[in-house]
């Protein structure tokens, strides 16, 4: 199967480009990495495969509308 027509498979089956998935695959482990462990942003970023812990917090940003540090400072806050 050549790569268009695997794209485009994925594409019809799951609503998404397979890129599209797998960046937000990668935001979702971010975030539970974030809150559940005292990994720092750079070691998550390079885990998931980041070039760097910039582009990786524009990712986040870009899928969560908050930073990376803003999230897991979120989870040290009491709840109401």
């Amino acid at each position: 199967m050549s790569r268009s027509a695997f794209s485009a498979r994925f594409t019809q089956l799951v609503g998404v480009s397979p890129g599209k998935y797998l960046t937000e695959w990668r935001m979702q482990l971010a975030r539970t990495r974030l809150l559940d462990s005292t990994t720092s942003v750079a070691a998550i970023a390079e885990g998931l495969g980041y070039q760097s812990k910039a582009a990786f917090c524009r990712a986040f940003k870009r899928a969560f509308k908050s930073s990376p540090g803003s999230v897991r400072r979120s989870k040290l806050r009491p709840s109401a």
